[in-house]
């Protein structure tokens, strides 16, 4: 799934393909991609642009709860 991100190097919006999707201790939910060069993308969205995403939270393919299950292991 490709999406647009603002790289901030550049200064100006990019084309790239999400790698995956985080949501944060704060509640905040974002979608992480890479440029050609390997630098790191962040794009923060809302819960509705979250769940849409058809990409894991870990880089992986979607399972139910992945995120849940990272979030619980952090707590232990």
């Amino acid at each position: 799934m490709k999406d647009t991100f603002y790289d901030v190097k550049l200064r100006k919006k990019v084309e790239a393909e999400v790698t995956e999707k985080v949501k944060y201790d704060n509640g905040r939910h974002a979608l992480k991609a890479k440029t050609k060069d390997g630098r790191n993308l962040t794009k923060f969205v809302n819960a509705e642009a979250y769940t849409k995403a058809n990409v894991g939270c870990c880089g992986s393919k979607p399972s139910a709860g992945c995120c849940g299950a990272k979030a619980a292991s952090k707590k232990k």
